[in-house]
Formats: structure tokens, sequence, C-alpha cells
């Protein structure tokens, strides 16, 4: 099972922490799963941009985003060329090194306060 390597998150892992994931496992779920509690306000639907992450290594190795996912991921806070959206990522071979964005450009969680 390749290893993912999440970076320290102030809220959601202050710590940082390394998981395994099985090939072929939806990566915001295998997150979840593991405790890292990071947003999908839309449910993994792929039709908001909550659950953005920033893959600092293995990026090539993961399939190509499709057409959603590039449009959705223009309205994410703090987008580099290596964004994705972890509900739209199958886990590879691969080990992952990711960050989640400080931030996330979430409309019902801003209605709140």
């Amino acid at each position: 099972m390749p290893k993912i390597k999440i970076l320290p998150h102030e809220k959601i892992c202050p710590e940082g922490r390394e998981i395994e994931i099985e090939s072929g496992a939806n990566l915001c779920r295998g997150l979840l799963d593991h405790g890292i509690e990071i947003e999908h306000a839309c449910d993994l639907s792929g039709a908001c941009t909550t659950c953005h992450v920033i893959v600092k290594k293995g990026f090539d190795s993961l399939q190509e985003m499709g057409d959603i996912e590039a449009d959705l991921l223009d309205r994410a806070w703090g987008l580099t060329p290596y964004s994705r959206l972890s509900c739209q990522v199958d886990i590879q071979k691969d080990a992952l090194e990711i960050e989640v964005p400080k931030y996330t450009v979430n409309y019902v969680s801003e209605k709140k306060g």
C-alpha cells in the first residue's frame, strides 16, 4: 500500500502524519478513514473545492484531472500547478506527500459565522 505523508496543518493534522491507503482508493475517503478531517462540503461529489490539496511529491503518478476538476480548482484558495481535489484522486502505486491549504472556500461554513 502506498504511503501518504500529510504535512502539518494547524487544525486538521498539527503534527503531520503518515498513513497507508490502498491503491485504487479515493484520497479524500482515505484521509477521512484515518481520522484526518479534511473538509468535504459536497460529500465527495466533485462539486466544490473544500478538499483541495497540494501534491508536493508524487503528482506525476496520479491520473490526469478531468475538465470539471480543473474548472473547480480555479476557485480554490492557494491554487498551485500541483493542486488537486482529493475527492477526485485515486491512489496509484507511488507514495504521495500532500499539503492541505490553510484556508478553503466553504460557503456553507462561512454563512454560519
